[in-house]
């Protein structure tokens, strides 16, 4: 991808985080950028094709994270650790956006977006890496599943909470009970 199509998806995906998708124009998008509405669409014909961009953008984000913390983590729990602390390490921008990946799977589910699909794989990452980190801790497939879901949805509700009353102490809270919870998932014991 030349620099130019690369700065374009960066900048469309803080604009399309912080706007939204559907009020975030081509011109917008190239003003950010710097450059003529013209020379955006040279890069990319349509907003859409720049979504597919910031899709593809954000599940390479996130895959380098979760390759990050497989590399140095102590073990699972101390993995899904840090997936519980990115509640805090993003707070501030929670606090103000939502989270990104909640946020465009809602708009795009909201605008019958043919991209959901796409868009929704970011969390399927999340699901198959946290599902994984428990079945390391000794849970079984159906068992890991259900707790990667939950963790995720617990997530989400902070996320979404955190932005409707932006409480920092809500936050703090609720991710040292998750941790707290995580805490409890001893392996099962074997017969």
């Amino acid at each position: 991808m030349s620099a130019t199509r690369t700065q374009i998806v960066e900048t469309a995906d803080t604009l399309f985080y912080q706007r939204g998708f559907d009020h975030t124009s081509l011109a917008d998008i190239a003003q950010e950028v710097g450059i003529a509405r013209g020379n955006l669409t040279y890069h990319f014909r349509a907003k859409d094709e720049i979504l597919a961009g910031v899709i593809d953008r954000r599940l390479a984000t996130t895959q380098a994270m979760l390759d990050a913390w497989e590399a140095g983590g102590d073990g699972p729990a101390a993995r899904i650790a840090s997936f519980i602390h990115i509640l805090i390490a993003n707070q501030a921008k929670i606090m103000a956006h939502g989270c990104p990946v909640g946020t465009l799977s809602n708009e795009l589910a909201k605008l019958n977006h043919a991209a959901l699909p796409d868009a929704a794989r970011v969390f399927t990452l999340f699901r198959t890496w946290l599902a994984r980190q428990f079945t390391l801790m000794g849970h079984d497939g159906a068992c890991a599943d259900e707790l990667a879901l939950h963790l995720l949805g617990r997530s989400q509700g902070v996320a979404t909470l955190a932005t409707a009353f932006k409480d920092e102490a809500f936050v703090q809270r609720e991710v040292a009970a998750m941790h707290g919870w995580l805490s409890t998932l001893q392996p099962p014991a074997n017969n």
